[in-house]
């Protein structure tokens, strides 16, 4: 299959994407690595065919690779156990569940070696359907419920991130009053900081910069309601914290952590997180006497969602981080703490396509960006789903590709813009994407990168049955999450039974 000539690119497409030489090719960073085409030119996955997967599931329909998750799981345990061996014998990995987990996910998670962080008491709850260990589960969030803790507590969690000083005391406050009833019980807390530092990413996924509701400042004078708590407003929000996680009675903590953000793919931002998190752990550590064990350096790695993306080798990753807290540690003249790290998306993002059934077509003409009289066509392709399954594009204004993926086709390339059915201009699923010309009613479509953040952040707008995650593993296909019914919307409907 030599595929589709190449085609000159459309003036209406963003710089960054070229017309493709082959249409047919697969950019292999998007995709999980058992994904390919059959000599008929069809997409399957370990062997199984995106047309079968259609008739026994239906679409749109989220397929994942189990192979590819284990594998890029074991990829983080092994390279940051083997660049942290000789700092502090190793690195705990804890998958991001909020990217996407189910009970086998967080099963898979597990017999992998890694560790899980959950974000509020349902992902607990699946954790402990799975029969996750509770020690090695960590709770985030930046407003836990009483509830949530007091679940964390029920099931001795190894820790809980705490993401402001009312939190902190809220935490205290609960297990002291369980302590009140005969429960001899302490709370092991991480100390979420925002060190400052502006990840070159989307502002809503930018995590570590002051003005966002994540964590405690280090920023000096930020103390927060000092006149109140009667203490020294040139204090920071960082330093207050510790200083009261230190004194509260109940609270055990464990050390610092910090998040800069999602989808990065640069490497500075982490070395000055990690440099400034440990100066400030070396100051708290003299100024209290006490050692903090642990110290949790984030996620956010980036994938490839469009073929211009260039996702660092996990190696490399785990080997500059190791560097930096290395020569870190030899300035200040301090052990290397514990570290851990939470990858989400790295892991189970470009493990998992979505197949989609295609319908309408149509093609308009465009203004050209020069301006003048001339116009350019773009063609919309709608599909069977959109934002109801993947609200990214609108959330985040985020770039997808896709791909036909039923055949192959010798067709010219079409600049295309895929959309989804909803009753929204703006339920765009891929803005610009080169598709064969001769995409017609009926073709699947595929688009790589959506095993993070779009299951998790599916909903049912416009009523639409959430779609399920199929795992497909030596040669079979499974539902790991089933799809939902109409009947499973109306069940929850309290008027649906009045006739």
């Amino acid at each position: 299959m030599s595929g589709a000539d190449v085609t000159a690119a459309s003036p209406l497409a963003p710089e960054w994407l070229q017309a493709p030489a082959d249409l047919n090719a697969l950019h292999a960073p998007s995709w999980a690595h058992d994904v390919a085409r059959s000599a008929s030119g069809e997409l399957t996955v370990d062997g199984v065919s995106v047309s079968s997967l259609k008739e026994q599931f239906g679409t749109p329909l989220f397929v994942l690779s189990e192979a590819d998750f284990r594998t890029r799981a074991r990829a983080f345990r092994d390279a940051f156990n083997a660049a942290f061996a000789s700092l502090c014998g190793g690195v705990d990995v804890y998958y991001a569940g909020k990217a996407f987990l189910s009970v086998e996910v967080a099963r898979w998670v597990r017999q992998e070696g890694l560790r899980l962080d959950t974000c509020s008491g349902g992902e607990l709850a699946v954790a402990q359907r799975a029969g996750f260990p509770a020690e090695l589960l960590g709770l985030h969030g930046n407003n836990k419920s009483s509830a949530e803790i007091n679940r964390a507590l029920d099931m001795g969690v190894g820790r809980i991130v705490v993401d402001s000083i009312d939190e902190l005391e809220r935490v205290a406050g609960i297990v002291q009053g369980r302590r009140a009833e005969g429960r001899a019980e302490t709370a092991k807390v991480m100390l979420r900081l925002t060190p400052g530092v502006h990840a070159h990413t989307h502002e809503f996924i930018a995590t570590a910069h002051e003005d966002q509701k994540f964590g405690l400042s280090m920023a000096p004078g930020t103390a927060e309601d000092a006149e109140l708590r009667g203490i020294d407003p040139a204090l920071s929000a960082a330093e207050q914290a510790v200083d009261a996680a230190v004194a509260l009675e109940g609270i055990e903590l464990l050390g610092l952590h910090c998040h800069i953000g999602s989808q990065i793919f640069e490497a500075d931002g982490f070395a000055v997180a990690a440099r400034k998190l440990l100066a400030f752990h070396d100051a708290m550590q003299r100024k209290h006497g006490i050692v903090l064990p642990e110290m949790d350096l984030g996620g956010g790695h980036g994938i490839a969602y469009t073929p211009v993306d260039t996702p660092r080798p996990v190696a490399d990753i785990a080997q500059a981080l190791a560097a930096v807290v290395r020569d870190a540690c030899q300035e200040l003249g301090i052990d290397c703490p514990r570290i851990s790290i939470e990858p989400g998306r790295a892991i189970v993002g470009s493990t998992t396509f979505t197949l989609y059934e295609v319908g309408t077509r149509k093609t308009v003409q465009v203004e050209a960006p020069e301006g003048g009289d001339q116009t350019h066509p773009r063609r919309y392709v709608s599909v069977d789903g959109g934002m109801s399954d993947n609200p990214r594009p609108v959330l985040y204004d985020a770039d997808y590709s896709a791909a036909l993926a039923n055949r192959a086709s010798d067709a010219p390339a079409q600049l295309s813009r895929v959309v989804g059915k909803h009753c929204e201009s703006g339920d765009i699923v891929v803005k610009d994407v080169y598709l064969p010309s001769d995409v017609r009613a009926g073709d699947l479509l595929a688009v790589p990168g959506t095993g993070a953040y779009c299951w998790a952040l599916a909903s049912n707008y416009n009523y639409l049955a959430r779609p399920g995650v199929v795992a497909v593993s030596d040669g079979t296909a499974r539902w790991i999450i089933r799809g939902e019914t109409e009947e499973d919307l109306l069940n929850r409907d309290m008027g649906a039974g009045e006739l």
